[in-house]
């Protein structure tokens, strides 16, 4: 086993979760960093669908985001019970004061960020992203990160995503999660 995984799986003893925009890579990324480290994955809105037994969107639309929110918590609050795991949650999860509270406090963070260009050629043509289907995606992007950049720089550590490749991104990951690590003992 590689050094840097050994150091990391000794130190950590939370989960590391995922934060940033739609289509910074959260999920893909999330993947590849949980089988590097032999860990379990898990992707928030993933398991939201599951609990509400409806898509994200049928969710936001029968009930409000307010309602999405609050099950959104509920979920996140199960899944960082497993302390070995890596999670990615979804764009607005820093939203809610107390999902965001919980993920500061709770787990060690990372925010994935990349440019607006880069964001807009990602989820180009992705139907799932009910915020960006009948809006321009690039003003919605935008707005969002507005929004929400200032409660993602909260985050214990900050990634650009933007260039590179997935196993480069990784690396990137793991190097500055075990140097956020060595640096709290």
């Amino acid at each position: 086993m590689d050094n840097k995984i050994t150091n990391i799986k000794r130190r950590l003893h939370k989960p590391i979760v995922l934060i940033g925009l739609m289509g910074v890579g959260k999920t893909q990324l999330g993947r590849i960093v949980a089988k590097e480290l032999g860990v379990k994955f898990v992707d928030s809105d993933d398991e939201i669908v599951k609990a509400a037994g409806m898509p994200i969107s049928d969710i936001f639309e029968k009930f409000g985001e307010e309602y999405f929110r609050a099950g959104e918590r509920r979920v996140i609050k199960r899944l960082m019970e497993d302390d070995s795991a890596v999670i990615a949650t979804g764009g607005g999860a820093v939203t809610s004061p107390e999902t965001a509270d919980l993920l500061w406090s709770e787990a060690l963070s990372v925010w994935l960020n990349a440019d607006i260009d880069v964001l807009c050629q990602r989820t180009a043509g992705h139907t799932k992203r009910p915020l960006l289907n009948n809006n321009d995606p690039r003003a919605v992007l935008q707005k969002l990160s507005d929004e929400r950049t200032p409660l993602y720089q909260k985050a214990n550590i900050h990634i650009d995503t933007g260039n590179g490749s997935l196993s480069k991104m990784k690396d990137e990951i793991l190097s500055r999660v075990e140097s956020y690590l060595q640096e709290q003992e």
